[in-house]
């Protein structure tokens, strides 16, 4: 068959982020003898043309669109991705079978697929699951048995079976010189599943509480790959979390660096499985940014988000940083379960203790069924059983919901190292559309010991 592979992603802020899940399907379908051809909207002017224009020079045979994100989870300014991918699914339906898969679409698989129209969708990962629904669609039979696969009009499915042997991503078909040139990096997976139970979380969800980890020979060849064939000199590693296991990240660092990889690096990280060894071994690797999963800097916040360290941790895994010289920052959420007044300038007053490059900061945590979270906003009369919430809905503790926005907004300001992207403190679309004519390569965070903060107007909510 001809396959259209279409990412839905147009999202560029605050950088494009290369669609890493289509490219890890191209292999499997192309073993089983499809033709693919690659649809990429996220630099696309007009996607209305652009899908036109795949349709006439492709003629495909079905579409799989992913979905990356059904919204940005940003609160105050928040924004709803679906309606776009709607009008895809519009232009397609009726001419072949549409698919639609992606970690938006599995986070609500049946409100997603019911919204959308679409034939089918593929609930976690694709690689094993389309092969066989594209045999029975080229074969006119109906697909049946398929785990993860859910049907149009039908409310069961099989549950899916994660994939344990995780092959290599093929980029060809993928403009990725503009990614890394305008976003900055490219972005490599080593392992997909996270073991740890942070009330909001939705990655156990997708991929799994269990560590599936790629070969270490296989990953180190994708890197020279991007550095041979794609010119790519910095990556992210999009793993949920990079230093975990310990022993993992440790030895693929120490193969990295035996390779001699002209390249850089940064990725996403626990602070509470950082230590001077490991730290060393990323630093001789290529690493030269580390972002944390941090959350909070309250000792109630933490417990009550189910973190897995202290914040005796986070000023440890701080001063090694500060003591290596590598650029860190801490990701921080507002709002959650117990949040108060007190918490949120505790948290502050450790941002300014521990001193990192740069601290990002959300206001809200975005709801998704299945988690932690969903259950306490139900008991907390956030939300009901038939709340929906396709558009987004936020937690933001009852007590504080009123005023968050102001606290976040009058303390952050004060600092030149705080972003707060939904509401624009020390960031705006138009100042990243500005900074990426540099061709910046790395987190722009990094920037932050280097300029002042921006003076746009605080969004409130």
């Amino acid at each position: 068959m001809n396959v259209l592979l279409v990412s839905a992603n147009r999202e560029r802020s605050p950088y494009p982020v290369f669609p890493i899940g289509l490219a890890y399907l191209v292999p499997p379908l192309e073993s089983a003898g499809h033709s693919i051809s690659v649809l990429d909207l996220c630099f696309a002017d007009d996607p209305k043309d652009a899908l036109a224009q795949a349709l006439n020079t492709f003629s495909p045979d079905a579409a799989v669109i992913s979905i990356r994100n059904i919204d940005n989870v940003t609160f105050p300014a928040s924004r709803s991705y679906l309606a776009g991918v709607r009008e895809i699914v519009d232009t397609l339906r009726g001419k072949m079978p549409v698919i639609v898969g992606g970690s938006g679409f599995s986070l609500m698989p049946l409100e997603v697929l019911a919204h959308l129209e679409a034939d089918y969708g593929i609930v976690g990962e694709g690689e094993e699951v389309l092969p066989p629904l594209l045999e029975a669609l080229a074969a006119g039979t109906a697909p049946a048995g398929i785990p993860g696969l859910l049907k149009k009009g039908e409310s069961v499915w099989l549950p899916p079976v994660p994939v344990q042997a995780i092959g290599a991503p093929d980029r060809t078909l993928f403009d990725l010189s503009r990614y890394h040139r305008e976003g900055g990096m490219a972005n490599v997976q080593t392992k997909r599943g996270c073991p740890f139970a942070c009330t909001y979380c939705i990655y156990p969800l997708l991929e799994g509480n269990i560590p599936r980890l790629r070969p270490i020979g296989e990953i180190i060849n994708e890197l020279r790959l991007l550095v041979d064939r794609f010119n790519v000199s910095y990556i992210y590693f999009v793993d949920d979390i990079f230093n975990y296991p310990p022993d993992f990240a440790l030895e693929l660092c120490r193969e990295m660096a035996r390779e001699r990889l002209p390249l850089k690096w940064s990725a996403f990280v626990n602070p509470g499985f950082v230590d001077a060894p490991l730290l060393q071994a990323m630093l001789e690797a290529g690493c030269d940014a580390v972002e944390f999963g941090t959350d909070a800097g309250s000792p109630r916040m933490l417990k009550n988000l189910g973190k897995s360290f202290t914040v005796a941790t986070i000023r440890e895994a701080s001063r090694l940083c500060r003591e290596t010289g590598v650029d860190f920052a801490h990701y921080i959420l507002f709002g959650g379960p117990g949040e108060g007044e007190g918490t949120i300038l505790e948290t502050f007053a450790l941002m300014d203790e521990v001193d990192p490059t740069a601290v990002i900061a959300m206001t809200g945590i975005r709801i998704f069924p299945g988690t932690t979270i969903y259950q306490q906003a139900l008991a907390d009369g956030i939300l009901s059983p038939e709340t929906p919430l396709l558009e987004p809905v936020f937690y933001l503790a009852p007590g504080i919901r009123d005023t968050i926005c102001d606290i976040v907004a009058r303390e952050s300001g004060q600092r030149k190292n705080w972003v707060v992207p939904g509401m624009e403190i020390n960031i705006s679309d138009t100042m990243l559309e500005a900074v990426r004519h540099f061709q910046i390569k790395g987190p722009l965070w990094k920037l932050m010991k280097r300029v002042g903060r921006s003076h746009s107007k605080p969004l409130k909510g």
